[in-house]
């Protein structure tokens, strides 16, 4: 879908999963009924780019493929150009030009993109139903084999860091365009905590909120200055995002974040400056924020499995992100009313910035 076209409203269907692509240029969607002429359920879809490659995995009640089986399909030709057989079901997948993820509930295991797959790595990783991975051209980022811990790989090495990010289980994790950055949220989801990927340091803490939350969704601008986040309270937050140091050039800079330095004084004021003040008081909280729709859906048509059979086959995926631009972002949910809204943050009256949002539409006719 080009989530550049014009807004207008269509009718609504049900969809199992979507995701972006890199750029967000396009997002895609896998149905009970199937993608590309499929006439049985894909619980998963991943783009790599904008190329014809789409990563695939079978889910809902009348899965396409074996669940433990991944195809790379190719849209250009209408055919399958490769397939992986994992050991156990699939929980996600992650493509780029040169790596392709597969991910699933114990592990994550890394194979060549050619005919046939080489398998380059198998990591072992705390129980990962949610199919948690990030993949950049060169930094992939997944749970670690203790809960809370994140992996990271430098692909063109081999080597790995351990990052102990949370003290429970994850919920989400996502790495910048770059690979520099490192997001991450767990299932209190009252934090994010931003990672550089070079050396592992600690570069933020984000409070999304003080009452718990399950994370939707976390992404950066595609400069990496801003971070966006969507949680189960229906509230997209954005947020400046401190930048690593880049050698003798010192810090990357942000002209969002300087302007907030600046011109921020926080969330709670003067309260922030008060000492033995609770720290919730001095938290970095967002800039802006807006409502966007989640829905109330929380199964699709009451399908009778467990997360843990097949994908596709709990609640609908919500509040997806992906930046269009810098100050411009999408924001998708799958389900029965299946709409993507559009959001773009600009200066107000008052000297700050505002999150505001230009319109929905429907993206799936009835057919």
């Amino acid at each position: 879908m080009n989530v550049r076209l014009p807004i207008e409203s269509s009718s609504p269907t049900a969809v199992l999963f979507v995701a972006f692509n890199k750029d967000a240029s396009c997002f895609s969607v896998g149905l009970e009924s199937g993608i590309c002429d499929f006439n049985a359920g894909i619980g998963l879809v991943q783009m790599m780019g904008t190329s014809n490659y789409l990563a695939l995995a079978g889910g809902g009640r009348s899965p396409k493929f074996a669940i433990n089986k991944a195809i790379i399909w190719d849209d250009l030709k209408g055919k399958v150009a490769l397939e992986i057989t994992a050991v156990s079901a699939i929980r996600g997948a992650q493509l780029s030009r040169e790596h392709i993820a597969i991910v699933l509930q114990n592990s994550v295991r890394v194979y060549t993109f050619a005919k046939p797959p080489e398998l380059l790595h198998n990591y072992e990783t705390a129980d990962n139903l949610l199919g948690l991975c990030s993949l950049s051209e060169k930094k992939l980022a997944f749970p670690g084999r203790t809960t809370g811990q994140i992996q990271i790989v430098d692909l063109g090495t081999g080597n790995v860091s351990i990052i102990p990010a949370h003290s429970s289980a994850l919920r989400a994790i996502q790495l910048s365009a770059d690979g520099e950055l490192l997001a991450s949220a767990s299932e209190t989801g009252t934090l994010i905590r931003v990672y550089s990927t070079s050396n592992c340091a600690r570069l933020a803490e984000l409070r999304r909120g003080i009452d718990p939350a399950t994370i939707f969704s976390l992404a950066f601008s595609p400069s990496g200055s801003l971070l966006a986040c969507t949680s189960d309270k229906a509230t997209l937050h954005i947020f400046d995002v401190p930048q690593p140091s880049k050698g003798a050039g010192g810090a990357r800079s942000s002209q969002h974040s300087g302007q907030a330095q600046e011109a921020d004084p926080g969330k709670w004021g003067i309260l922030s400056r008060l000492p033995y003040m609770p720290r919730v008081f001095s938290d970095v909280y967002s800039f802006a924020s807006a409502p966007f729709d989640a829905g109330n859906e929380s199964t699709l048509g009451g399908i009778p499995f467990s997360e843990a059979t097949a994908l596709g086959t709990t609640r609908p995926p919500k509040g997806i992100i992906g930046w269009i631009s810098e100050d411009s972002l999408v924001v998708v949910g799958a389900g029965q009313q299946a709409k993507w809204e559009k959001f773009t943050i600009m200066a107000g009256d008052d000297g700050k910035r505002h999150c505001v949002r230009e319109g929905w539409k429907r993206y799936l006719g009835t057919s």
